[in-house]
């Protein structure tokens, strides 16, 4: 008898980076979908974002995170799960390497489970707050609404 999908993704976010682990618990064709589906402007910032496939690329993209962030916290809240599909949230803390700015943002996962692998992850968090970790200067003017006066972030 295999895994429940809740038993399978329970396993791989203690083993995020455990090649033995993720091999074993990520299906060959298994997609990883990280903020979006593309966006060159974003991927710039955070390399791991948009669409990937199969085991190396959930290890490659962790990786690339760890190399950027120090991960000092990550919390799973709650977690529940509807046959093959396991929902994910949470909160975690990192801190760039680059700045030393530390950001905490909440965090959403949809996994879906098939034959005990992992067969799909996508991957929500605050994108605004985990790319300002790396803002070093700057301004953007932005205008939100037509009727009211720009402003500066």
């Amino acid at each position: 008898m295999s895994a429940s999908p809740m038993d399978v993704v329970s396993t791989w976010l203690q083993n995020l980076l455990d090649p033995e682990a993720v091999h074993r618990l990520v299906a060959p064709d298994a997609t990883y979908v990280s903020l979006n589906a593309e966006d060159a402007e974003l991927k710039k910032i955070l390399p791991w974002t948009g669409t990937s496939q199969g085991p190396q690329a959930f290890l490659d993209n962790l990786g690339g995170m760890f190399t950027r962030w120090e991960n000092q916290a990550f919390n799973v809240t709650t977690m529940f799960g509807s046959g093959e599909n396991v929902a994910v949230f949470g909160d975690f803390r990192y801190k760039s390497h680059s700045l030393d700015k530390v950001v905490t943002s909440p965090f959403a996962m949809l996994v879906k489970v098939v034959d005990g692998k992992v067969t799909y992850l996508q991957f929500l968090e605050d994108t605004y707050a985990t790319a300002a970790s790396f803002r070093k200067e700057g301004t953007w003017t932005v205008q939100t609404l037509l009727e009211e006066q720009p402003f500066m972030v």
